[in-house]
C-alpha cells in the first residue's frame, strides 16, 4: 500500500495511525479530522475538565515526541467516499485516493427536536461542547439533565460537586438498565439519591420553554422544571451520512467483520461508528467505550495490511468504567447475554459491590463499585474465557 487514509482523528484514529506505523507500514498515511483539535481525551470531558481540575494541554493523546510521519487534515470534513476507487471526498472540495481507508468518524451527541439556537441547551461530546459547558456551570443555578447514562449521570455528579441544584430526568423506569441491567442500575443510580441530586424516571421530556434562553422543561406527565441549564444525554448516533452510495453496507454504523473489515476491500472501520460482528453473540453491535477505541484498531490494521488473511481473533469483552460522586464504577462484559446476577462481594447500600453476571453457570459479565483490584481479576477471567 502507498496510501492510507484514516478518515477520524480522535482515539479510534489515533491507534490505527499507531498500529499501522507499529506494524512496518511505512508509506504515505492522511488522517482526516472534522474537528480543528488534535487528538484528544474525551472521558474527563464530563467530569476533571468540566470541574476545571484538567485543562486543555492534559487532555492531548499524542507524547511530546510522538511523529506518527502523518499528513493532518483538521478542520476539514469528509463528505463522501467513492468505494470502488477508494477516494475519500473533502468538503473543502479536495479528493484523498488511497490503497486502504480506515474509517473512524465516531457518532455525534443526539439532540432534542426543537431546541437549536435556545440559548442554555448542551450536549456533551466534543471538547468545544465542554468548554461551552464548563462557562455555563461556573454561573450556578438549576441544572436539569435529561437523559439517566452514564454521562448524564457524570455530568449530574460534577454539577453537585459545583454546587448547582440538579435534577435528572429519566425516561426508562430504572436508569443504566440497558448496559447493567434493572437490578445493578438502580444501584448504581440511586447515587444521584444518596446525594440530594433529584433523579425522576419513567417519564419523558414533552419539550423546553424559553424565549431565547431556555427557562424550564416540561415534561410529559405535565410537571414542569425551572432551568436555568438544561444537558441533553440521550444517546449517540454513529457518523455515517457521508458514507450514503459508497457501497459501504450500513446498519446503525458500518457493519464490519469480527476484525473490522467491511464489504469493501481495503476499508476497514474502528470505533464508535462500527458495528463489529461479536461471534459469542452472533451478531453485529457497536462498542462506544475509550478501550475499544485504544485496542480493536489494531487488530483493522493487521486485517487492513494482511488483505484479510490473517485469521481474527475474538474482540475482548468490551469494557467502560464512569466516576460518580466520588464512585469508581467498571464494567466488563454484556449484561444482556446473562440470566442471573450476583453479589458477591461488598454491600450495595454502601455502594462497593462486586456483582457477577452469569449465563447458567458460566460468568459473561462483571460490575464493580469501589472495588478496583477484584475487578480486574474477574475482567481477567472473562477475558481469559472469550
Amino acid at each position: 500500500m502507498k496510501t492510507v487514509a484514516v478518515v477520524g482523528a480522535s482515539l479510534a484514529g489515533l491507534s490505527a495511525a499507531r498500529s499501522l506505523r507499529k506494524r512496518g507500514y511505512d508509506g504515505r498515511l492522511v488522517v482526516i479530522g472534522d474537528e480543528p483539535h488534535r487528538p484528544y481525551d474525551r472521558p474527563p470531558l464530563s467530569k476533571e475538565f468540566l470541574a476545571g481540575s484538567l485543562g486543555e494541554a492534559d487532555l492531548a493523546l499524542e507524547t511530546d515526541d510522538e511523529d506518527l510521519r502523518a499528513e493532518w487534515l483538521l478542520g476539514v470534513r469528509a463528505t463522501g467516499l467513492d468505494g470502488p476507487r477508494r477516494a475519500v471526498r473533502l468538503d473543502d472540495g479536495g479528493e484523498i485516493r488511497a490503497d486502504g481507508v480506515v474509517i473512524a468518524t465516531g457518532a455525534t451527541a443526539r439532540t432534542l427536536p426543537g431546541t437549536a439556537g435556545l440559548a442554555g441547551v448542551h450536549t456533551l461530546r466534543t471538547l468545544d461542547d465542554a468548554r461551552a459547558l464548563r462557562d455555563e456551570l461556573a454561573l450556578g443555578g438549576r441544572l436539569v439533565v435529561i437523559g439517566g447514562g452514564f454521562v448524564g449521570a457524570e455530568v449530574a455528579s460534577t454539577a453537585y460537586a459545583l454546587g448547582l441544584e440538579v435534577t435528572v430526568v429519566e425516561a426508562a423506569p430504572t436508569p443504566l438498565a440497558g448496559p447493567l441491567g434493572a437490578a445493578m442500575g438502580g444501584i448504581v443510580s440511586a447515587l444521584h439519591a444518596d446525594h440530594g441530586v433529584r433523579l425522576l424516571c419513567g417519564t419523558g421530556v414533552k419539550g423546553l420553554s424559553g424565549e431565547s434562553r431556555v427557562e424550564a422543561v416540561l415534561l410529559e406527565d405535565g410537571r414542569s422544571l425551572p432551568a436555568d441549564l438544561v444537558v441533553v444525554g440521550v444517546g449517540a448516533r454513529p457518523c455515517v451520512e457521508w458514507l450514503a452510495g459508497s457501497g459501504i453496507e450500513l446498519a446503525d454504523g458500518v457493519v464490519c467483520g469480527t476484525d473490522g473489515r467491511t464489504n469493501l476491500a481495503g476499508v476497514v472501520a474502528v470505533g464508535d461508528c462500527a458495528s463489529w460482528y461479536d461471534p459469542r453473540a452472533g451478531l453485529h453491535r457497536r462498542v462506544e467505550h475509550w478501550t475499544g477505541a485504544l485496542e480493536r484498531p489494531d487488530a483493522a490494521v493487521a486485517a487492513l495490511l494482511a488483505g484479510g488473511a490473517v485469521e481474527p481473533a475474538a474482540p475482548r469483552p468490551p469494557y467502560f468504567w464512569s466516576d460518580q460522586y466520588g464512585v469508581r464504577i467498571q464494567f466488563a462484559g454484556h449484561a444482556a447475554g446473562a440470566d442471573s446476577v450476583t453479589i458477591e462481594e461488598g454491600a450495595r447500600d454502601d455502594r462497593n459491590v462486586l456483582a457477577v453476571y452469569r449465563r447458567g453457570e458460566h460468568p459473561v459479565a462483571v460490575l464493580g463499585m469501589n472495588q478496583p483490584r477484584l475487578f480486574m481479576r474477574w475482567r481477567k477471567q472473562l477475558a481469559a474465557a472469550a
